[in-house]
C-alpha cells in the first residue's frame, strides 16, 4: 500500500528529502536536543492540567469507582499545510457546506432532492434524526448548521501524491475547536522564535468569528441579541470546551435548570432577575433539549424551548433536527447535493462508500469485510466500526452477523491509508496517522479560521484518531502565501488569550 507523508517524501525518515513547505521548521528541528524537547512536552503537560484541559471518559472509573478525566495529549511537531493547499479546501469547505444547508432546509420544507429522485425518500424520513416537529419551520438566514467540523483525510492516489478526502461531516454539536486554539497558544509559548520565522496564519480570533456567527443568527427584529451557551453540565466530555468558549466569547454558560420560558420567549434566571435570550449555542442534543416534545424525562433541556423556537424568538445554534445531513447514510448522496442545490462540481472528494442498504454493496462488503472500514451509520467517536485489515477472523464473522441483521444500519469504505504526519513519541521522532478537522462558521456568510484540529493515532500502526480510543491533537499551521518570514508578535496575539493563560477555562 503506497503511503503519504506530510513532512518527508518517503518513509522510513532517514536520509528522505523533505518537502518545501516543511524545510524552514526542519532546520530548526535538527538544531533542537531530545532532552530539550522532552521537556518541552513536560511543560505543555504540566500546563494543560493546570488550566484543566481535560475530557470525561465516558464508562472508565478510577479505583475508587469515580469518572475518570485524562488530557488529550498533546503532539510537538505541528502539522504544515501551505497555502496554495489551504486554499482550495477551503473553497470545497464553503461549497459543501452550502450544500449541506441548502439540503436540511430543503428536507423540512419542499423536499425537492426527494422529488427529483436523487436521495430515496425513506433515506430522510425514516431516519432516526430527522425530525418531523421541523417542517415548515423556517430559521434565521435559513442556516441549520452555524458552527460545522469537517473531517478530512489525505491518502496517496496512485502515483503516490496525496489527496484530501472528507471521511465524515459533524453538523450537530462538533467538538475539538478549543484544543485547535489551545494547542496554538501552547505552541507560541513553547516556541516563539518558530512564529517569527514562519509566517504562520492566526486562529485566535476564532472565539469573534463564533460570536458574529451567533449574532448573526438572532432572530430578525433583535437588535442587540443576548448569547448563551447551553452546556449539559460539568460531567460532559466536552465541558471544558463550552466553559472555555464562553469565557472567550464573554457570554453566559448556562444549564437548562438556568433557562424558563414565559409568553413564548426564553428567559435566564441571573442574579438581577430575568434576562431574554435570543440566541442559544447549543452543546446539548436535540433528544434533551424540550421534555415537552422530545425526551419527557430529560432535564439538560428548557420545557417550552421548542414552541419559542418555531415562534421565531429564540434562536438555536445549531439547529434541531440538523442531524439528518451528517447521518453516515446520507454522506455517500453529498456530492450530488452540490450539483442539484448550487449547479457546481463538488471540490472535495468523498472517500469511495458501499451502502450496505443496497443488495450488491451488501454482498460485495459481506464478500471484502476484511480489506474494508465497516461503519454503524449512527457511530461516532471511533466506537461501532471495524477496521477489516486490524480485525481477527472472529471479529470479521461477529460484524458479518450484526451487518446482516441490519444491513442498512451500516456502510462501508475502502481502508484509506491516512496520511501520516511526523510525531514527537518515547522512542524518539516517527510517523502516526492524522486527520484535519476545520470548522465552518455560517450565518449570513460562510467563514473560518485557517486550519483546524489536527488528530493523531499515537499508537504505533493505527488508524483511529479519536480521543477517546488513545488519541492525540497537534497545532495546525497554514503557512500564509510565500512571502519572505518577518518578525511577529508571540504569545499576546490577542487580549482573549492573555486571559485565559491567567484565568483558566472556569472564569
Amino acid at each position: 500500500m503506497h503511503k503519504f507523508d506530510e513532512m518527508y517524501e518517503q518513509q522510513p525518515y532517514a536520509g528522505a528529502a523533505i518537502r518545501e513547505h516543511y524545510k524552514r521548521y526542519d532546520q530548526w528541528l535538527a538544531r533542537q536536543p531530545g532532552d530539550a524537547m522532552r521537556a518541552r512536552r513536560e511543560e505543555a503537560e504540566m500546563i494543560f492540567r493546570r488550566v484543566g484541559i481535560t475530557f470525561a471518559v465516558y464508562g472508565a472509573k478510577d479505583e475508587d469507582g469515580a469518572g475518570t478525566e485524562r488530557l488529550i495529549p498533546f503532539d510537538l511537531l505541528p502539522r504544515i499545510i501551505p497555502s496554495h493547499e489551504w486554499e482550495v479546501m477551503e473553497k470545497g469547505l464553503v461549497q459543501r457546506v452550502n450544500a449541506l444547508n441548502r439540503f436540511i432546509h430543503d428536507v423540512y420544507h419542499d423536499q425537492d432532492i426527494i422529488k427529483a429522485g436523487i436521495i430515496p425518500a425513506e433515506q430522510i424520513l425514516n431516519n432516526a434524526q430527522f425530525r418531523p416537529e421541523m417542517m415548515g419551520v423556517t430559521v434565521p438566514n435559513n442556516v441549520y448548521s452555524n458552527i460545522a467540523g469537517i473531517d478530512i483525510v489525505r491518502a496517496p492516489d496512485s502515483a503516490g501524491n496525496g489527496e484530501y478526502y472528507v471521511l465524515e461531516d459533524n453538523l450537530r454539536v462538533p467538538s475539538g475547536v478549543s484544543y485547535m486554539l489551545e494547542n496554538r497558544k501552547m505552541m507560541m509559548r513553547l516556541f516563539p522564535e518558530l512564529f517569527n520565522q514562519n509566517r504562520v496564519a492566526p486562529v485566535a480570533h476564532y472565539p469573534d468569528l463564533l460570536l458574529e456567527t451567533l449574532r448573526a443568527s438572532a432572530p430578525p427584529a433583535t437588535a442587540d441579541p443576548t448569547v448563551v451557551v447551553l452546556t449539559p453540565g460539568m460531567y460532559n466530555s466536552a465541558y471544558f470546551e463550552h466553559a472555555f468558549l464562553a469565557q472567550q466569547m464573554g457570554v453566559e454558560l448556562v444549564e437548562g435548570q438556568d433557562l424558563f420560558v414565559k409568553n413564548d420567549f426564553v428567559y435566564m434566571r441571573t442574579t438581577n432577575g430575568p434576562k431574554q435570550v435570543d440566541v442559544i449555542y447549543r452543546r446539548v442534543d436535540d433528544d434533551f433539549l424540550d421534555p415537552e416534545v422530545f425526551r419527557p424525562t430529560s432535564t439538560l433541556g428548557c420545557a417550552g424551548l421548542m414552541r419559542v423556537y418555531k415562534a421565531g424568538n429564540v434562536a438555536i445554534c445549531n439547529g434541531v433536527g440538523t442531524g439528518v445531513a451528517d447521518d453516515k447514510s446520507i454522506y455517500p448522496y453529498v456530492p450530488k447535493m452540490v450539483e442539484f442545490y448550487l449547479g457546481e462540481k463538488p471540490i472535495l472528494k468523498n472517500v469511495p462508500t458501499y451502502m450496505c442498504r443496497n443488495k450488491d454493496d451488501l454482498d460485495y462488503t459481506l464478500a471484502n469485510m476484511k480489506d474494508l472500514v465497516v461503519k454503524e451509520v449512527h457511530g461516532a467517536g471511533g466506537y461501532g466500526m471495524l477496521i477489516g485489515p486490524a480485525a481477527t477472523q472472529a471479529e470479521i464473522e461477529d460484524f458479518k452477523k450484526a451487518v446482516i441483521a441490519k444491513p442498512d444500519g451500516y456502510i462501508a469504505q475502502p481502508t484509506l491509508s491516512l496520511s501520516t504526519s511526523p510525531t514527537f513519541v518515547d522512542a524518539g521522532i516517527a510517523p502516526r496517522h492524522i486527520d484535519l478537522r476545520p470548522f465552518v462558521l455560517s450565518a449570513k456568510e460562510v467563514q473560518m479560521v485557517p486550519g483546524g484540529l489536527t488528530r493523531v493515532a499515537l499508537k504505533e500502526g493505527s488508524l483511529v484518531v479519536n480521543s477517546s480510543q488513545g488519541g492525540g491533537t497537534k497545532d495546525t499551521w497554514i503557512l500564509e502565501a510565500d512571502r519572505p518570514a518577518r518578525p511577529r508578535a508571540a504569545p499576546a496575539a490577542s487580549q482573549t488569550q492573555s486571559q485565559t493563560q491567567t484565568q483558566g477555562p472556569s472564569a
